[in-house]
């Protein structure tokens, strides 16, 4: 076999992972709706609410290869929403069955990376009752990262020296293959009723050794918006709706006119080429809806590094700085940003949104796709709303508050497949004491955040996560995380988890090599005394623990986690404990049911004295059930028994 091939595949076996289900083609089942990979009861009320229905390869008619279930990092059923997928070879399909009427799919696929790295593309047929056939370009060239943090496009790229790792010498190449998986939305010609089939098959001739298919969204989408009253159009000022010019200085030829009279800017349905930030402030920007408004362009080097520190540009709308007095009342809506970030580069500012922005702002409607962060805000900024947005196949994170911010709510957004943490909070210490406060998360879904955590909270003051539904993490992060890290400024006020739904969260860490919580308190640079309220919450088919309290060996006997309240909480399924304390402390559980619990409930190893008294308190209010007993018992790493899936609570 060719070194091509070898490379090609790269471990097509191990990554694949270990099950390969061959399946006939037969007849078509009824359509399987999922949400996060689940029947839409188990997860009901929880989550955003989203324009399109969700369908998953492996539930629907294949003549290919089931891969998965699967939960080991580095591998393609690991990152698959459900954690499984379907394996295609040329001349086999998968075929889904409309549930609803339908005009337009996102399919989210991966296909190998190139010998050298930077990707190929490969051709996808798309045919609907076996009419009206067209043929999608798949492409790996935003996908396949290698190595350690911050990762690199190189498949022959050695481990970082100095840095522990646990796997043994000499590391196996490709060195840890990560973030797979790409998605593509695709308008169809028409709209298509309830019970149409939507097939996609792999034709003959193709460059990929294989084609996985993940999931599918189908949705309607409604015709574009129409231009509002006392607005510019930006193509009354040279923006070419066509793609083929730069369209930024005709966009803010229209900002600064609509600026001076006092009306707001339109960008209708076309493809406009932008390749560095466009500036807002008090200013209005709304599209023709975010299927129909492409602000698309490419990632360019600089021909000296910016005074933020970026090495490269790439489209964004970016609030000014904190530093030259932020920017307010900014309306951005209804337009979509396709840029083009294939690595990461943490000096880099290529993010879909920037800057600060406060001040009775409002950022709705958005398809962030390719960008290095979807929205990264640095504060100090106040006052902002996030709503319905979608950000997909981030590099790094999906949406990070940084420094200072407050009183944002970030609200019905979906995110999926971001390269780090999916929603985060970052209250980072600083000179001027500024603290993030009073912000929210709500209602939204986080699926397959490749690095990291789904929703993780860094310090500050008074902030909440509530009725968010978060799916699949893969490494070294959970579902729902709170951590004394990152030069993070003391948790302080209260701090709230409550009526959110976590699914198969808690992976193993690999460089601890122990099972996480699917929520996880993490004191690594200081005690977390202030209050921490998990409430009112579901925590299903947790690969390891449900809830986890931990320090790093160094500080063990230096910080603690204090005055946590558990309460009102359903645990079905972990592969080991309810709680896993691995840190001084306590917290107290009132109303926690759980079932299909892997080990004793609670594992209390505290500061890991493992034959003396437990350092951790476990304060038992009353009407835990489900088998909890004494909190005396340590494992240091339990056996893993897999549960059941979930099923509806009586």
């Amino acid at each position: 076999m060719s070194r091509s091939r070898l490379l090609t595949v790269a471990g097509a076996t191990a990554l694949l992972g270990a099950v390969l289900v061959a399946q006939p083609a037969a007849a078509h089942p009824a359509p399987r709706i999922t949400r996060a990979g689940l029947d839409p009861a188990l997860v009901a009320g929880r989550g955003a609410d989203v324009p399109f229905v969700e369908q998953e390869a492996e539930n629907a008619v294949f003549t290919g290869e089931k891969i998965g279930p699967g939960r080991d990092a580095y591998t393609l059923p690991a990152e698959a929403s459900g954690r499984a997928a379907v394996r295609l070879q040329p001349k086999q399909y998968v075929e889904f069955t409309l549930t609803r009427p339908a005009n337009a799919l996102t399919l989210r696929y991966s296909i190998p990376d190139a010998p050298a790295g930077g990707g190929i593309t490969a051709p996808l047929d798309v045919s609907v009752d076996g009419k009206h056939k067209r043929t999608m370009t798949l492409t790996s060239q935003y996908a396949w990262l290698y190595g350690m943090y911050p990762f690199s496009n190189d498949p022959n790229v050695d481990p970082t020296p100095g840095w522990w790792k646990p796997e043994p010498d000499p590391v196996a190449k490709p060195f840890r293959p990560n973030h797979f998986y790409d998605e593509q939305r695709v308008l169809l010609d028409r709209t298509y009723p309830a019970g149409s089939r939507v097939r996609f098959a792999v034709p003959r001739a193709t460059a990929a050794a294989w084609t996985v298919l993940d999931v599918a969204d189908f949705e309607l989408v409604r015709e574009p918006l129409k231009q509002p009253g006392r607005s510019l159009d930006v193509r009354l000022f040279g923006a070419d709706p066509t793609g083929r010019h730069d369209a930024a200085p005709a966009i803010e030829r229209t900002i600064a006119a609509a600026q001076r009279i006092g009306w707001s800017v339109f960008i209708p349905a076309g493809t406009f080429q932008v390749n560095r930030h466009i500036v807002v402030d008090k200013v209005t920007i709304r599209g023709a809806g975010n299927w129909w408004t492409i602000i698309k362009g490419k990632v360019l080097p600089l021909a000296e590094p910016a005074p933020d520190k970026s090495v490269h540009s790439a489209p964004g709308f970016y609030g000014k700085y904190a530093a030259d007095g932020g920017s307010t009342d900014v309306q951005l809506s209804d337009f979509a940003i396709e840029s083009d970030v294939r690595e990461r580069i943490d000096t880099d500012q290529v993010n879909g949104i920037g800057g600060a922005i406060g001040g009775g702002s409002t950022i709705e409607n958005l398809y962030l796709h390719h960008t290095k962060v979807g929205i990264w805000l640095d504060g100090p900024m106040d006052g902002l709303l996030i709503r319905n947005n979608i950000i997909t196949d981030a590099v790094a994170d999906g949406m990070n508050l940084h420094l200072g911010v407050s009183n944002v709510r970030a609200t019905n957004n979906f995110v999926r497949n971001s390269g780090d943490d999916g929603l985060a909070m970052w209250s980072e210490s600083n000179a001027d004491g500024l603290v993030n406060h009073d912000n929210v998360y709500d209602h939204n879904t986080v699926q397959t955040p490749v690095l990291a955590n789904d929703i993780a909270i860094y310090g500050g003051r008074d902030n909440a996560v509530t009725d968010n539904l978060v799916a699949d993490p893969i490494r070294e992060g959970s579902t729902l995380h709170a951590g004394s890290r990152f030069n993070a400024t003391p948790f302080e006020g209260t701090l709230t988890f409550a009526r959110n739904t976590t699914v198969r969260g808690g992976p193993r860490d690999l460089n601890w090599d122990i099972g996480l919580g699917a929520i996880w308190l993490y004191a690594l640079q200081s005690t977390m005394s202030g209050t921490i309220e998990i409430t009112d919450s579901s925590f299903l088919d947790s690969t390891y623990n449900a809830m986890m309290f931990v320090v790093d060996w160094p500080v063990k006997d230096d910080y603690a986690i204090t005055n946590v309240a558990v309460r009102n909480i359903k645990v079905d399924g972990t592969g080991t404990n309810v709680v896993n304390a691995r840190v001084g402390g306590w917290a107290t559980f009132e109303n926690v049911d759980a079932r299909n619990v892997g080990a004793p409930f609670v594992n209390n190893c505290g500061t890991f004295h493992f034959n003396g008294p437990p350092e951790f308190e476990v304060r038992d209010l009353g009407g835990n059930d489900g088998g909890w007993t004494g909190a005396t018992w340590c494992e240091d790493r339990p056996a893993v028994v897999p549960p059941p899936p979930p099923s509806p609570w009586n």
